[in-house]
């Protein structure tokens, strides 16, 4: 068993407290990425559960065990760092094998491991080599290989594919999810990249300032996110937003005027007392949900700022009548042209809500969107 609890962790340096306070339970075989913007404390989260960081207080269990004040040697646990680290003077073989033959493994047994991590990994054919003669994306493969021969109940993965281009990145995330997949092992993953964490992970941790935002599946996130900082942080462009006030509340029912909408939008809720009359939301809507309407249909006016052509689509940037700005994606032949008067609609079924403490008020979800969360939250329990 290899499920990873932790209860009340909290971590400081000096006077500034960079975890506080947090819970989490992660199943066995679960791949679970840490996500979130610079100093938001995933690495040090990570660092925590290999033993790398003294606690202030707080536990964390691996199975069974308390591991909150064993040593990182006797954690059984494995991690692989944003640099590869790599022996420089030693070739693959050896820099697979080094730490088994330090800690008096048999020969016969450290041979079976390095070559199961050698076929794992597809680099059987590069044992011989030293590092200088491998590519970026061959010295990660090695720098895994290092964390699999030790056969370990958790892997830990700290931003491990940073360094690499763009298109090696792509190619080492499809890699990682196959190898989750033969090894079925706990893994947890630390990114600032919100492609890498939607891809390739079963849940995701959003960390904001110390603290779990939300911890859902991707879709979870992206279609139903706890509250403001989530909706934001996720989807690329980012989350429209823009603030209203209730102006009537009827059972179900909000209509929302001000913020710049030419007419009131009528939004369905899941709850019949969310927000008061007179009282601001945020409406926040995806740039491909936005529509460009006629003058009669638009909730919102602008001008557009910037047009970016990227082929299929077209991002445009515009800025609306009252001050704040807001990104659309439009059909890549769109004729939209930059200081163009732009009229937008907000589809009401595409809306997220949030109250005036920036907490998501829940909506319900079109039915096959629901289906497709449902499905990925089977597929995890199974």
């Amino acid at each position: 068993m290899a499920a990873i609890r932790i209860e009340n962790l909290r971590k400081g340096f000096g006077s500034l407290e960079v975890l506080k306070g947090i819970n989490l339970d992660i199943a066995d075989g679960e791949f679970v990425c840490f996500l979130g913007p610079s100093g938001c404390g995933k690495s040090t989260l990570l660092r925590s559960i290999a033993g790398l960081e003294e606690l202030d207080s707080g536990s964390i269990h691996l199975g069974d065990r308390d591991i909150t004040d064993l040593r990182s040697a006797k954690r059984d646990i494995a991690m692989v760092f944003q640099n590869y680290a790599l022996y420089p003077h030693m070739n693959v073989r050896k820099n697979l094998s080094f730490g088994l033959a330090l800690n008096g493994m048999k020969r016969d047994e450290i041979d079976r491991r390095v070559n199961n991590a050698a076929d794992i990994l597809r680099i059987s054919e590069l044992l011989h080599r030293k590092p200088r003669q491998l590519s970026g994306g061959q010295r990660q493969r090695v720098a895994i290989g290092r964390a699999i021969v030790r056969e370990p109940k958790l892997f830990l993965l700290d931003e491990p594919l940073s360094n690499l281009d763009a298109g090696l990145r792509v190619t080492m995330r499809v890699e990682l999810a196959a190898l989750h997949e033969r090894l079925g092992v706990t893994m947890i993953y630390v990114t600032h990249d919100q492609v890498e964490a939607m891809t390739l992970s079963d849940r995701v941790v959003v960390l904001d300032k110390g603290k779990v935002s939300q911890f859902g599946t991707p879709l979870e996130l992206f279609y139903q996110p706890a509250n403001l900082f989530v909706a934001g942080f996720i989807g690329s462009p980012r989350m429209n937003f823009v603030t209203a006030n209730v102006v009537r509340q009827d059972r179900s029912e909000l209509t929302l005027s001000g913020g710049g909408l030419v007419r009131d939008l009528t939004l369905e809720t899941l709850s019949s007392t969310v927000v008061a009359k007179d009282k601001p939301v945020t409406i926040g809507i995806r740039p491909d949900k936005l529509e460009l309407v006629s003058p009669e249909e638009a909730h919102l006016v602008g001008d557009v700022r910037l047009v970016e052509r990227l082929g299929t689509e077209s991002h445009v940037h515009i800025g609306l009548e009252n001050g704040s700005d807001m990104t659309a994606v439009v059909r890549g032949t769109h004729p939209v042209a930059n200081r163009e008067r732009i009229h937008l609609r907000i589809p009401p079924e595409h809306c997220h809500l949030f109250d005036a403490d920036g907490k998501a008020i829940a909506r319900a979800l079109d039915p096959e969107t629901q289906m497709l969360i449902n499905q990925e939250k089977s597929k995890r329990v199974a």
